[in-house]
This record gives C-alpha cells, structure tokens and sequence, in this order.
C-alpha cells in the first residue's frame, strides 16, 4: 500500500511501506527542490529524500486518535488492522492536524483537480444527533455513509467540521475542515465548561490560544474550537501546516508523558532554540504556558498538547495553546496527589513544586529565572480577577455549569499558594 502525501495540491511525497511492513516516507524531488517547500516533519528535513521508520512512524501514528475504541472502530468499518497507520490514513487522511493530506494513487487525479470537492450541510436536528452520539460513543464522529472523512489525534471525543459563516457541513476533497467540536466528557462532569474556562482565561493573561466558544444544538451542547492550522484568504480556505512536538522530536504518541519517557521542557525549548524563527520569544511563552498550567492544576499539557507552526522558507513558530484543562474542581483527585504532565524541578506531584523548582526549570531553558518568576507573580496575582470577570461573560453567554464557579474557588486557592511560595525568592 502507498499514500501520497499533499500539501496545497501539490505532491509531497510517498508514505509507504517496506516488504516488512515497515513504514517509509520519500520527499518528491520537486518538492524539495520548490521554493514553497514545507518538511511534513521537523523530524523529516527536506535535507533528506528517504527517511527511516522510526522517524516516520512517529509522525503519522501522530495524526490518529490516541483512541483504541475510534481505532477499534475504524478498523471494522474499513475492513483493515487497527494497528495499520496506512491502512487507516487512506480511509480518513484526507482531512489531518496541519496542511498534509494523504491520499490513495486512485483518488489522486480527482483530490488534486477539485473534482472531489463537495460539502455536505447539517441542520440543527442533525448536529444535535451527531452530538449526542458521539457524546455515548468515542467512535462516532462520522456516519458510514459520510464522504468526508477527517482524523484528529488525542483520545477526547471530538468532531471536525466545516463552518463557512452561515452553515455546518461536513467538507470532502480539497475543502478542509475549519472547527472542532467537543461533546461533555462523561468521565469527568462539566469538562466541556472546564475547557472553554481555561482557554479563555489563558487568552485573559496574554497567552496566545486557539479560539473557542460554547454552542448548544437542540438539547446538546459542546465546546467550538476554530482551528487555527485553518485560514481564509481571498475567500479561499487554505490549511496551514503543523506538528506536535512528540512529532517533531521522533517520540511515539503513546509515551508522550515525561514519566512515561516523552519529551519535558527542556527538550522542547532544545528544539525552539534550534529551529524556532522567533526562538527567544517562542521559548519565553512556553515557559509562561508551564506557570499557566500550574497555576490552574492543568495536568494534561503533555508534549501532544504544545505544537509548532511550520511555514515557508523554514519559517517555524511555536502555536497557539490548545486543550487546556484543570484537574482542581474534581474532588477524587485529590491535590496532593495529582502529577504534571511534565517534571517542574525535581518533581511531577502538584503540590510537591517549589519557586526553587521553576528557577531550575528557567535555567534549563536557558532563561533568566528572576524574570520568569516575575511573570509568575504577576499571573498569580491577576488569574483570579481574570477569572472572576469570565465566569461572569459565560453566564451571559449561557454556560451555567456549576463547574464554573468551582474553577474560580480552585484557581484562586492554587494562585494564593504559588504566592506564599514565591516570598521565598
């Protein structure tokens, strides 16, 4: 089986697999021979025609669900192994995180043409009964009988769409998906409102996050997040190409956890110093996202969680924040046992992080530490006001969830410790 790989409808290059079964990719010598060039893959350089399996393999197990049920699912739908990454992209590559689109050599001619090109509207009833499925189900972000499909990594339930100003589709061919919507966890109650808080509060202190509201279909609700690897210009939507940075350092999607072996602050702010265009910039507001998820007990910003924006002529930027969330308001967590997803210092636990550990975070990442320490004071003292002010714009916007108020408690708490932690700098 093989899969070429697209960016903006031209031929990146060849996914494909040894007689081993072993992944390989080949850049198109065009491509790299092209001005416009874009690697798929930091961890991919166009310096490179061939590129090994390791390598590879992070990078397209990358782009599917970190979900053995939407896997599982996948795999009895098309009649292929769950454990075939090229078996799965050619049923839903079309639509990937980033610019990519990996397409079958028999839909080549039609994708590249525009001959594919199509968009299915919904109706409210019809989104609403998408939701809701998907709501009980991981597995049903689409029908069997849906021409566009798309893949999304993580494991939260989720839906890609398209949204043109006036109407919910489902897109197919060239047109991408431009929004991503995320039905209520029934893991965790009011995750979906949890979410959507720490977004908008993160955006509150300066940092720079995917945009997201709330949005109700009939009895449904879900969080809407605008994708930002989306843009429209001249009235064209184009995808904009990214990566996560478990991609970019070669590190399998299932060991993305520091404790479990993935990548920690220091690699990443390694690989921003490396390749990064506004490096010293990029690095400063990764630092900021760290002191960000501590301060509200975010404890899912794993290295799958920070991504990079890759551009033309080896433009890369780190991108906006995504998936934010706070582990305070539950109770069965209990705080003092709770675990970053990334060591601060010389711990994991919560509770257990010192001011002495984020100055050995800073000087890690090769920042000054007084200056990180200062921002921390200051978005200790604001978050709480900050948050205060959004509960109050999403009860006016209709988000009610108890959940709500909760977070404003929890956040305010965790800030008021981080600065009876920092009189001791």
């Amino acid at each position: 089986m093989k899969l070429i790989a697209l960016m903006g409808s031209q031929v990146v290059g060849q996914l494909d697999a040894d007689a081993t079964g072993r992944a390989r990719f080949a850049y198109d010598p065009a491509w790299r021979a092209s001005a416009n060039a874009v690697p798929l893959s930091l961890n991919l350089p166009l310096s490179r025609e061939h590129h090994p399996t390791d390598a590879v393999n992070a990078v397209v197990w990358g782009l599917l669900p970190d979900n053995e049920t939407t896997l599982q699912r996948w795999a009895s739908r098309f009649q292929v192994s769950p454990r075939n990454p090229l078996a799965l992209l050619s049923h839903v590559g079309e639509d990937c995180a980033g610019a990519v689109q990996f397409v079958t050599p028999a839909r080549l001619e039609d994708v590249m043409s525009g001959a594919n090109d199509s968009i299915e509207p919904l109706t409210e009833s019809a989104l609403e009964m998408r939701l809701r499925r998907l709501r009980q189900d991981v597995g049903a972000a689409r029908q069997i009988d849906d021409v566009g499909q798309f893949s999304l990594a993580g494991a939260q339930a989720k839906i890609a769409l398209l949204h043109d100003g006036q109407q919910w589709a489902i897109p197919a061919g060239r047109i991408p998906t431009t929004h991503i919507l995320k039905p209520p966890s029934g893991e965790y109650d009011g995750f979906v409102e949890n979410e959507l808080f720490c977004l908008r509060l993160a955006r509150k202190i300066g940092l720079s996050t995917a945009a997201g509201h709330a949005l109700r279909f009939g009895d449904e609700t879900a969080i809407c997040v605008e994708r930002y690897d989306r843009i429209a210009t001249q009235g064209t939507l184009l995808r904009i190409h990214q990566e996560d940075f478990c991609q970019a350092l070669g590190v399998m999607p299932q060991i993305k956890y520091q404790h479990q072996g993935g990548p920690g602050p220091t690699e990443i702010a390694q690989l921003l110093w490396m390749h990064s265009s506004q490096a010293r910039q990029d690095v400063e507001s990764l630092f900021q996202a760290l002191i960000f998820n501590y301060l509200i007990g975010g404890t899912d910003a794993h290295a799958k969680n920070y991504s990079l924006l890759l551009g033309q002529a080896g433009q890369v930027r780190l991108a906006p924040l995504y998936d934010i969330s706070s582990a305070l308001p539950y109770p069965h967590l209990q705080q003092r046992k709770i675990k970053l997803a990334m060591k601060i210092g010389g711990h994991y636990r919560w509770w257990d992080v010192r001011s002495s550990d984020w100055q050995q975070v800073a000087l890690q990442m090769r920042l000054e530490a007084s200056a990180c320490l200062a921002w921390m004071r200051l978005a200790a003292n604001q978050l709480p006001d900050h948050a205060q002010d959004l509960a109050a714009e999403l009860r006016n916007e209709g988000v009610e969830h108890p959940i709500v108020d909760a977070l404003v408690d929890a956040i305010h708490a965790a800030c008021q410790r981080a600065l009876k932690l920092l009189q001791s700098v």
